[in-house]
């Protein structure tokens, strides 16, 4: 397990335990049934993560274009899960975990592009311009990064699952719970949103 998950599951463990009125390390507990809730998922998230993490971070370095973004999405995915663990008999990533893994990792690096998008609003005067600085190539990278940024959660996701994940509309219509021509037909104006985001 990496260090940043292995750090996070310490951090929500011992916030677990303080909401559980468990003291001291995991091992003393006033209540051992509540001991047990806390440690009960560990080995099944163990399993979760050592099974989807190359997943969850490669879906999030093609979306963010940043190692560094990918590794927080995937840190934000696990600990999404390992919370959905103690709470849920029945996690979402029980029932289909390939797809709900790469879901959330769109999910994940979307709202990081959408924090990126937000810090990187500054004073133009002050920047050089980017055209001068990047290739074309990762400008273009950036400017759809942003554009997709821009669009509304759930069309920014569908594209992303489209495009960058390449699930079939007939998946995604699975999904979404959507038939599989509202599928296209969403993804033809989300295309076109995008073309009109960039452009601006």
């Amino acid at each position: 397990m990496s260090v940043i998950i292995a750090g996070a599951v310490r951090l929500y463990l011992s916030e677990a335990n303080g909401q559980m009125g468990i003291t001291g390390d995991i091992g003393t507990a006033e209540n051992l049934a509540d001991a047990r809730l806390v440690a009960a998922p560990l080995p099944e998230f163990a399993e979760l993560y050592e099974t989807h993490y190359a997943v969850v971070y490669r879906a999030a370095l093609r979306i963010t274009g940043n190692p560094a973004d990918a590794e927080d999405a995937l840190q934000t995915v696990f600990l999404r899960i390992l919370g959905n663990l103690t709470r849920e008999a029945d996690p979402p990533a029980a029932r289909n975990p390939e797809a709900w893994f790469r879901r959330a990792a769109c999910n994940a690096a979307i709202d990081i592009l959408r924090r990126r998008t937000a810090r990187a609003e500054v004073g133009m005067d002050d920047v050089v311009p980017l055209k001068l600085i990047v290739k074309p190539e990762a400008l273009l990278k950036e400017q759809l990064r942003r554009a997709i940024a821009a669009l509304e959660p759930e069309d920014a996701e569908l594209f992303l699952l489209r495009y960058v994940e390449g699930f079939s509309n007939g998946d995604l219509a699975e999904i979404f719970r959507q038939e599989k021509n509202n599928i296209a037909v969403r993804l033809h104006r989300i295309r076109q949103a995008l073309q009109k985001e960039m452009e601006r």
